[in-house]
């Protein structure tokens, strides 16, 4: 299945233990999302979480359209501007989880700014690979696409906004020195990204700052 491949991708690229699955987190009725989130924005991706007394329940819902139209153009075969959007959605989806439980598991809290960051990173990086390994050549334009003027949703409040448009912004930044690494020096760029990873986001932050 897409989603356990787009889960390997990122345990392969980063190096990660992670003890839980995404499929067995992962709900595609909309009613149900619903009933989890009262009052939230109905959209195609969302990772519901709700933590006490030092638990969390978790749960990954995808709109079961977007996972049928991915179903019918594999990006994992083909990646192209039919399917770019769907497969952005699913892997910030997974990106999200994969960040949370492994950050989770070992005690560490993590903001939703962080979730965001690391969401648009990996997509940048995975869109990347996938794109060389299927065209056999860099990807040009590729930063641009994803981190040029970014379209929000007009229901997101103000603060929603900002936080989308800061991880939109520090994520760019970081990327842009990648792209650089991603041609000339893979193994190099792994160990980078596996190190970026690992962060904090106070000492993400900085490690963008000094770049």
């Amino acid at each position: 299945m897409l989603l356990h491949k787009l889960e390997t991708m990122l345990h392969e690229l980063y190096a990660l233990e992670v003890g839980y699955a995404v499929n067995d987190f992962l709900i595609t009725d909309p009613e149900l999302a619903r009933s989890l989130d009262s009052g939230g924005r109905q959209v195609d991706e969302k990772l519901l979480i709700a933590e006490a007394d030092g638990e969390a329940d978790v749960a990954l819902y995808l709109e079961r359209e977007l996972l049928d139209r991915l179903g019918r153009h594999d990006p994992l075969t083909r990646l192209d501007g039919d399917n770019l959007a769907d497969f952005w959605s699913a892997l910030e989806g997974v990106s999200h989880f994969t960040y949370y439980a492994w950050n989770a598991a070992r005690d560490k809290d993590v903001s939703l700014f962080e979730l965001e960051l690391q969401a648009e990173v990996d997509k940048f990086v995975t869109t990347a690979r996938l794109l060389r390994e299927q065209t056999g050549r860099d990807p040009a334009g590729l930063h641009g696409w994803l981190f040029d003027s970014p379209t929000l949703a007009n229901d997101l409040d103000a603060k929603e906004r900002a936080r989308y448009r800061r991880a939109n912004r520090y994520a760019a930044r970081y990327c842009q020195r990648l792209t650089a690494d991603l041609a000339s020096d893979e193994a190099a760029c792994h160990r980078e990204l596996r190190h970026f990873y690992r962060l904090s986001q106070v000492r993400k932050l900085a490690h963008i700052g000094a770049d």
